[in-house]
C-alpha cells in the first residue's frame, strides 16, 4: 500500500506529508489525530488507510521519510575528504543548523519521535534510531587523519571535546532560533565564534 502513496502526484502528497507532520509534531503519537490529518490534507480517511494499513505504519513511514531526506541533504553538504576532524566537525555543526530553516516542520516531528513514550512505536523508534547511530557515526569519522594529534594526547578524548563544543554551539543556536519570530540565524557570528574554538583546538591538541 505504502508504495501506491509514494507513486502519487507529489502535490497531494505532499499534502499528506505536511499535515501528518504538522499534526504528529504538535501532538505526538498518542494524541496526534487520523482526522485532524485528513481535514488539513483534504482527503477522505478511507483514501489515507489504502496508503497506510493504519496510524502507526502511517507514522513510521514518516519517519523514516524525515531522517531520509535530513541525512541525503546532509551529506550532500558535507565534505568527507576533508581529513582534519576540527574543520568536519565545524562542517557538521554550521550544516546542522541550516537545515533547521530549510525543514524547520521535518527537525520538530523527528525531535518529537526520538522523545516518543507510546508503546505502539516507542520500541521502534529506539531501534531505528540506534541503527541509524551505529552506521552514521561510522560514516562521519571515515578518513580522519589522528596523525595530526600532539604525542600524549587521548585522541579519543580530545575528539570527545570537539564534538560536545561543537554540537554545544549550533544546539544553542537552533534553540535561539526557535525563539525568535522569523527563526533568522546570524550565520556570520556563528562561523566566527566557531573559528575562535577551532584555533584554540588546533593549538591545544595538533602538532
Amino acid at each position: 500500500m505504502i508504495s501506491k502513496f509514494l507513486s502519487l502526484e507529489s502535490e497531494k502528497k505532499n499534502r499528506i506529508l505536511n499535515a501528518a507532520l504538522k499534526e504528529f509534531a504538535q501532538k505526538g503519537y498518542k494524541n496526534g489525530s487520523t482526522n485532524e490529518i485528513v481535514k488539513s490534507a483534504e482527503i477522505s480517511k478511507g483514501l489515507l488507510f489504502h496508503y497506510f494499513k493504519n496510524k502507526r505504519e502511517l507514522y513510521l513511514f514518516l519517519f523514516d521519510y524525515c531522517i531520509e531526506v535530513l541525512l541525503d541533504d546532509f551529506y550532500n553538504k558535507i565534505n568527507l575528504s576533508q581529513s582534519n576532524i576540527i574543520e568536519r566537525l565545524r562542517q557538521f555543526s554550521m550544516v546542522k543548523i541550516k537545515m533547521l530553516e530549510r525543514y524547520p516542520d521535518i527537525i520538530r516531528f523527528v525531535e518529537v519521535a526520538f522523545k516518543e513514550d507510546s508503546i505502539e512505536v516507542k520500541n521502534e523508534i529506539e531501534e531505528r534510531t540506534n541503527k541509524l547511530s551505529d552506521t552514521n557515526l561510522k560514516k562521519a569519522f571515515e578518513g580522519i587523519d589522528v596523525s595530526r594529534f600532539k604525542e600524549g594526547i587521548d585522541v579519543e578524548k580530545a575528539i570527545n571535546i570537539i564534538i560536545w563544543t561543537f554540537e554545544g554551539i549550533s544546539n544553542t543556536e537552533i534553540k535561539k532560533a526557535k525563539l525568535t519570530p522569523l527563526g533568522k540565524i546570524d550565520y556570520d557570528r556563528i562561523i566566527d565564534e566557531a573559528d575562535v574554538y577551532i584555533e584554540m583546538f588546533k593549538e591545544w591538541f595538533y602538532k
